[in-house]
């Protein structure tokens, strides 16, 4: 009996040091656990360039302060479609993504992002302005917290542009600048040029207005040199390219490599966005989810990736600082106004659309695409198969009479 209850107590010993060492969902202090974040391209402090690392911040933060050795398993998207069919599928399994608005609406409708009331879990939501709470995407603030917002405009190499050519969408569609010409590789975006450019709703919900939409991209096609995202950068950066529509933060990154580039929101009008950091329904390590994003919000943390990544920040702890001001207006003489003084009056955001609009607008960016990648190619190539029949045809009937003249000659 002394030798079994000696066993029971050993046993005991044994396992309460793990029942502390093991967190409220079942993550323990005594081995790695990984944390998977999606986020956008150049999205965060990556320690390059002399900034802070946030995500081995935040590794360190979890071994230090919360007894956790946790690795963050980073990765990238460049639309938010491409975050949606990554997700959609179930393929893979998030912790944290940041989507935008009208995508933030449409994962919350289709049940693919949860519930974590951030006013109630998340400290430092507290910081973020009351401009950017209760929004179309999220009115009860239960499933996202802003991350950072911006507008879309034109990025011009005035090197290569003309001054009186600037100021409106017309830009994107003029023929003084064929093959210099960027779009957007997305469409929502791309579709969103063309209808702020003629005056129409992005959130339409008539299918004729979608069409006039297409038409017009299909006669900028021709001018397009080539649809991107990421790859605006280095076009823009290295003058491959004049003209670009694209994020205003993204403008100043751009212009530290190429003080030729200028911007500007045209006057038709465009679109302003917020991204959110949201916790997927199939996230697997959600009370780290919540950390992370409440780390996310730290003064430090959000101010390295605010300098870093160049959008305006939400958060008061940012905007408010001094040292970020004098910092950012080191970068370019306007930076405050392109990133915080705009007239929002004149912007629009995008709204989820009903799923019939989203199957149309999807399909009619197939047909632009087709129609770009692969139209030109096609009559080519169809072009070339005619010639070399031709060639084939007149090649046999001249062989054939050279055959019957031969006959003809020395069969008599």
């Amino acid at each position: 009996m002394k030798k079994i209850f000696c066993i029971i107590i050993a046993a005991a010993l044994f396992l309460i040091p793990s029942l502390f060492l093991t967190s409220c969902d079942g993550e323990s202090s005594g081995k790695s656990v990984t944390l998977y974040v999606y986020n956008w391209g150049e999205y965060i402090s990556d320690g390059s360039e002399d900034s802070l690392d946030v995500n081995a911040e935040f590794e360190a933060y979890c071994r230090d302060e919360l007894g956790i050795n946790v690795t963050v398993n980073y990765s990238t998207f460049s639309s938010n479609e491409d975050l949606y069919a990554k997700l959609s599928s179930g393929a893979v399994k998030y912790d944290v993504i940041v989507p935008s608005d009208y995508m933030v609406a449409r994962m919350i409708d289709e049940g693919l992002v949860q519930k974590f009331s951030p006013a109630e879990n998340i400290e430092n939501y507290q910081y973020i302005s009351e401009d950017f709470k209760n929004l179309y995407y999220d009115p009860e603030n239960e499933y996202s917290v802003p991350y950072t917002y911006g507008t879309v405009g034109i990025i011009y190499n005035t090197s290569m542009v003309d001054e009186e050519d600037i100021g409106s969408w017309d830009l994107m569609w003029n023929e003084k600048y064929s093959g210099s010409i960027l779009q957007f590789n997305n469409p929502r975006d791309a579709f969103g040029t063309a209808q702020f450019y003629h005056g129409l709703s992005v959130n339409s919900e008539n299918e004729d207005e979608w069409r006039e939409a297409l038409d017009l991209l299909l006669e900028q096609k021709p001018l397009v040199q080539g649809y991107v995202m990421d790859e605006v950068f280095n076009k823009m950066k290295g003058g491959s390219a004049a003209v670009a529509p694209y994020y205003a933060g993204d403008f100043l990154t751009m212009y530290e490599d190429n003080e030729d580039l200028d911007f500007y929101y045209p006057e038709e009008g465009t679109n302003v966005f917020v991204d959110a950091m949201c916790i997927p329904t199939s996230c697997q390590n959600y009370d780290l989810a919540v950390e992370y994003i409440n780390f996310m919000l730290d003064e430090e943390i959000a101010i390295a990736n605010a300098e870093y990544i160049c959008y305006a920040s939400p958060n008061s702890l940012v905007y408010e600082n001094e040292e970020y001001i004098d910092d950012m207006s080191e970068m370019h003489e306007n930076v405050m106004g392109i990133l915080y003084d705009f007239d929002p009056s004149n912007m629009e955001f995008f709204y989820n659309l009903p799923q019939d609009k989203l199957m149309l607008m999807n399909d009619l960016w197939e047909e632009l695409k087709i129609e770009s990648n692969i139209g030109t190619e096609i009559y080519v190539i169809c072009g070339i198969i005619i010639l070399a029949l031709v060639a084939l045809l007149v090649y046999n009937i001249v062989k054939k009479k050279r055959r019957q003249i031969y006959f003809d000659r020395y069969s008599k």
